[in-house]
């Protein structure tokens, strides 16, 4: 535990559309408001950019411009950004994918500028919902990633995830077995689920890892058929909510780290040394 490293941290929430520009200006909004909160570090949501898969394909093949523009921003506001997720023509080896597919990866930029890291989404979303879309087949669009990665921040070891992979405690156990501590979880959850699962398991992963979790949510309706939940939020190690967005719609939430804090929670009790199974 790298217990000197504490330090404000942001969640963006957003309800992006299919106007790139217009998603653009809104995320812009809320990581200068996190900046002028005193952030050290923001997570935007997942899709932020765009929030349309019939344009994933078109708008993967300009990642390197919005990489740019992202570090240029972050340069500017000394801000460490982990970019929700963007879709990538190309697996993080460089090699195009060519079945029309994409990855939806997570990046991370730090304050100069420079993407320092990326997560491909690993667990996808192919699942049935009572809701207005009933439908969901992430893989019919994404190709899934397959390794879990963590990163040196200015405020601790962060471990990266999306959305679905909320709900795979396993994913978290690796992050803390790579040092993580804290996780970003840029989702998109259905309305639905949000309602049932969002902070219950936000709370989960924070208390059984005794990480911060990081919830930037979409949040609000995105078309006729599809709706999230938001709430995004600022989970701590001993699972309080520190910081939510109780409305629809754009805002952001900050709170501070305390590592020492979070150092001494993991010696009063330490599940780490109790794990048994492996």
């Amino acid at each position: 535990m790298s217990h000197a490293l504490s330090g404000k941290l942001a969640v963006v929430q957003m309800c992006s559309g299919p106007e790139p520009e217009r998603n653009w200006q809104e995320a812009e909004r809320q990581l200068r408001a996190a900046a002028a909160a005193g952030a050290a570090l923001a997570v935007l949501p997942e899709n932020f950019a765009v929030f349309d898969a019939m344009q994933y394909r078109a708008f993967a093949e300009r990642l390197p411009e919005v990489l740019e523009r992202l570090g240029h921003l972050a340069r500017e506001l000394d801000l460490w950004i982990v970019a929700g997720t963007l879709p990538a023509a190309t697996r993080p080896d460089g090699r195009r994918i060519e079945d029309g597919r994409v990855r939806t990866a997570s990046h991370v930029i730090d304050s100069d500028g420079e993407v320092v890291a990326r997560y491909d989404k690993i667990h996808l979303f192919d699942v049935d919902v009572d809701d207005a879309q009933g439908s969901y087949r992430e893989s019919a669009t994404f190709e899934p990633g397959a390794v879990p990665v963590c990163v040196n921040t200015p405020v601790g070891r962060l471990g990266l995830t999306v959305c679905y992979d909320l709900r795979f405690p396993e994913l978290f156990r690796a992050l803390l077995d790579d040092g993580a501590e804290l996780v970003s979880v840029p989702a998109a959850f259905t309305h639905v689920t949000g309602e049932a699962h969002w902070q219950a398991l936000l709370r989960a992963r924070a208390i059984e890892n005794q990480v911060y979790v990081l919830g930037a949510a979409q949040g609000g309706v995105h078309s006729a058929t599809r709706r999230t939940w938001g709430h995004s939020q600022i989970i701590d190690p001993w699972g309080r909510v520190l910081d939510e967005q109780q409305a629809d719609g754009p805002g952001v939430s900050v709170a501070a780290r305390d590592a020492g804090a979070q150092f001494e929670l993991q010696k009063r009790m330490p599940v780490r040394s109790h794990r048994r199974i492996r």
